[in-house]
């Protein structure tokens, strides 16, 4: 099994009086990764799956005596999928407050109802990590250098979740069935959603955007609804852990980009799955594309890891100058640029490094880019 980048920090977590709640897309391997630290602290604990109705009948209701009851003698309590259950973090507070030795574990699959479920009620009685599919860091640790390389390319057309990663040869049929709906379960279950196939027209429409600017007014036209309605969807979408945004830089210059937005998938196979489209490398046209949204995804991964706090963004002007990527800490910017080949020259925009105090910058591609993530 792929040692996780996170199962360090997670175990220093334990009993500090507080709940550790991890949270992450369905299918990342969050309940895998904690099983196997419960088992590997070799304590018996007590996991509740919240799908489960009969689960969810338990704890609609529950009281302190009751946790008692159901907790007996177990000092860990393992929660899976706990946005499924209503007030679940007024609940949790009340057994944390009372059940001072017991470790509370709370996983959820989205955050459309975590803020206002888990977040608000447990301020300042959590932990909360976020797990990603399988990050090319942890793809160091398990296999060599070159199967590393041996796997680049599929890992670009099939992604990085954690069955579809050990299971070779079953890629396609993982990801269809997590791209159908099940990975969209929460979204699709939230009171908002009035219209279910349009959600897939608009992933679709989506992932054949990534790498360019999106507009909203656009989507909109293109899928007869109204622009909140795209707003909205997408919004959700974010937080199901499916796709995320990244925002322009912008300080007011002369014909800087400022209002548009670049769309991201969390996952390449995901994506792929979306347009079906599993074509080698060799047959596509979208390797340009293919590759920055692993890289961005990638980048986000290894910097959640590693605690490193940088705000990202994407610069372009309308004249078409652009850096793929931008991080900005301590008031200096990292520049990068994705090329699958480095036979492809790229400067840096005179623009851009006349106003923005340059710290790095980096070309990255297939011959490099370990380095990067």
């Amino acid at each position: 099994m792929i040692t996780r980048a996170i199962t360090k920090r997670l175990l220093q977590q334990f009993f500090k009086g507080k709940v550790i709640l991890l949270i992450g897309a369905r299918q990342t391997g969050k309940t895998t990764l904690l099983q196997g630290i419960l088992k590997e602290r070799g304590e018996a604990f007590l996991q509740m799956n919240c799908d489960d109705p009969d689960t969810q009948a338990v704890l609609e209701g529950i009281t302190i005596e009751k946790w008692k009851q159901l907790i007996g003698n177990h000092k860990i309590v393992l929660i899976d999928e706990a946005q499924r259950i209503r007030d679940i973090g007024i609940k949790l507070k009340i057994a944390v407050d009372n059940l001072t030795d017991v470790q509370f574990i709370v996983t959820g699959s989205s955050s459309l109802d975590i803020s206002s479920k888990v977040n608000e009620p447990l301020t300042g009685r959590k932990w909360e990590y976020q797990l990603f599919p399988i990050s090319w860091e942890e793809m160091k640790g398990h296999f060599n250098y070159l199967e590393r390389q041996q796997q680049l390319e599929n890992r670009l057309i099939y992604g990085m979740y954690p069955d579809v990663v050990m299971n070779v040869g079953n890629e396609i049929e993982i990801l269809n069935n997590l791209a159908g709906s099940y990975l969209y379960q929460d979204v699709l279950s939230y009171g908002g959603i009035r219209k279910p196939e349009l959600l897939q027209q608009l992933l679709r429409a989506l992932a054949f955007q990534i790498g360019n600017e999106v507009s909203f007014n656009e989507l909109a036209g293109m899928l007869n609804v109204d622009k909140t309605t795209v707003m909205n969807y997408i919004s959700l979408l974010e937080k199901a852990f499916v796709i995320f945004r990244l925002e322009p830089l912008s300080r007011n210059l002369r014909n800087e980009i400022s209002s548009s937005r670049k769309i991201y998938f969390w996952d390449n196979g995901i994506r792929n799955s979306l347009i079906s489209n599993f074509n080698p490398i060799i047959l596509r046209n979208d390797i340009g594309a293919l590759w920055e949204n692993f890289m961005v995804s990638e980048r986000y991964k290894l910097n959640h890891y590693n605690k490193r706090y940088v705000n990202p963004y994407f610069w372009r002007t309308h004249s078409s100058r652009e850096i793929d990527l931008i991080e900005e800490s301590g008031g200096k910017f990292d520049a990068f640029e994705f090329k699958w080949s480095d036979k492809k020259k790229v400067k840096l925009p005179t623009t851009f490094l006349e106003n923005y105090p340059l710290n790095e910058s980096m070309i990255v591609s297939r011959e490099n880019f370990e380095s990067f993530v």
